[in-house]
């Protein structure tokens, strides 16, 4: 029988959508579950506001009355006028490993693309880049962390079979804190910035401080986020959602902010504890037992992801970053964290790389965004 590829229309045809990843991945010891529910609200803009800017369209792909594959096209408006190009973005590309399934899957993607007037399609790339973005094109036997992504190798040999190219990569990297002590020059200088600035360093002890904080986060986070690759502004319902979403998750004594003299903040990090093995366990559902794995995973990790790290376009280059991590190091340290994971970094982003090579580390992922010219 022929690959039927059909437009998401009802609840039950979205519910195929997020729930195939779980048949794809079944048996794969490295792939971290989503929340169908999370999964399911992400996809419906009058719960996701990020949605709101873009033009949004989801295909599924059936052979012999089965879903084998699924697809998403997004038009993101705020983004084609910050480049001044006509893109299209994929999203949440998942499919089994026939050439029939990708081909009429991208072939209706890339019709939808031309009939929208685009130039060319890339990604895969979400709502804002605190989505889905990048497909895994190394680093197939490791776990990734709750906000990274996991594909199985042949995904990449089907985007260069049709013909994509990279257009950018995001790498990821495994710090050991086992034994690591902060060097002694390291603690005069940063002790020197905050003096010389006047800097305070914040500490929480409730999510409710990290909420009261959080919309200066992303004020943050625009402006200094605002020249990089896939990066759109992010409005403050956009932002609230992202708040909601995230908080309830975090360790509020392993998030630093620093102010200052005036009592601003001017700088944020942000480490979660491990939940990919919790979510795992969970298998997309957070009751009956989800809620459980998830809650012990919170109380003293081993293992922490570096989520955010943003510092006010005023206050780089001023020995900010150096200061929040050191911060940071110090109660992940003292907590008994054994290692941290970054998430996806800019391969172009060589001045942060360089923040690791004091540690004994890994770069073990790395993530594509691909792209197809069609004019």
């Amino acid at each position: 029988m022929a690959i039927e590829v059909v437009e998401v229309r009802t609840t039950n045809e979205l519910k195929e959508f997020v729930e195939l990843p779980f048949d794809l991945y079944r048996d794969s010891p490295y792939w971290v579950p989503p929340v169908k529910s999370g999964e399911r609200n992400a996809l419906l803009p009058q719960k996701n506001p990020a949605m709101r800017d873009c033009d949004t369209i989801l295909w599924l792909a059936r052979k012999d009355g089965k879903c084998v594959g699924r697809l998403a096209g997004i038009i993101h408006h705020k983004h084609n006028e910050k480049t001044g190009e006509k893109m299209v973005r994929f999203s949440r590309a998942e499919f089994v490993d026939n050439a029939e399934v990708v081909d009429g899957l991208f072939a209706k993607a890339e019709q939808w693309a031309k009939e929208q007037g685009a130039n060319g399609i890339h990604g895969p790339l979400g709502f804002s880049n605190l989505d889905h973005q990048g497909m895994l094109v190394e680093g197939f036997d490791h776990i990734p962390s709750v906000v990274s992504e996991y594909h199985l190798p042949y995904y990449q040999e089907h985007m260069e079979r049709m013909g994509y190219s990279k257009e950018m990569d995001w790498i990821e990297f495994r710090l050991s804190l086992a034994g690591f002590t902060l060097p002694e020059k390291a603690v005069r200088i940063n002790d020197m910035v905050k003096r010389r600035y006047g800097l305070k360093v914040i500490n929480f002890t409730s999510r409710k401080e990290l909420h009261e904080c959080g919309q200066r986060v992303f004020e943050i986070l625009n402006s200094a986020f605002r020249d990089l690759f896939s990066v759109v502004e992010l409005n403050q319902e956009t932002s609230s959602y992202y708040l909601n979403k995230y908080i309830p998750l975090l360790n509020p004594k392993f998030v630093k902010m620093i102010k200052d003299g005036e009592g601003n903040i001017a700088g944020f990090i942000i480490a979660l504890p491990s939940l990919s093995k919790a979510l795992q366990k969970a298998n997309g559902k957070i009751f009956p037992f989800g809620f459980y794995h998830i809650r012990k995973a919170l109380k003293n990790p081993t293992g922490c992801d570096l989520l955010l790290t943003g510092v006010h376009p005023d206050w780089q280059g001023k020995g900010m970053v150096s200061l929040l991590f050191s911060e940071l190091l110090q109660e992940l340290i003292g907590s008994g964290v054994q290692h941290l994971e970054t998430t996806g970094m800019l391969e172009t982003n060589h001045k942060a790389i360089q923040n690791w090579k004091n540690f004994d580390h890994i770069q073990h992922k790395r993530k594509r965004c691909y792209r197809k010219n069609l004019a």
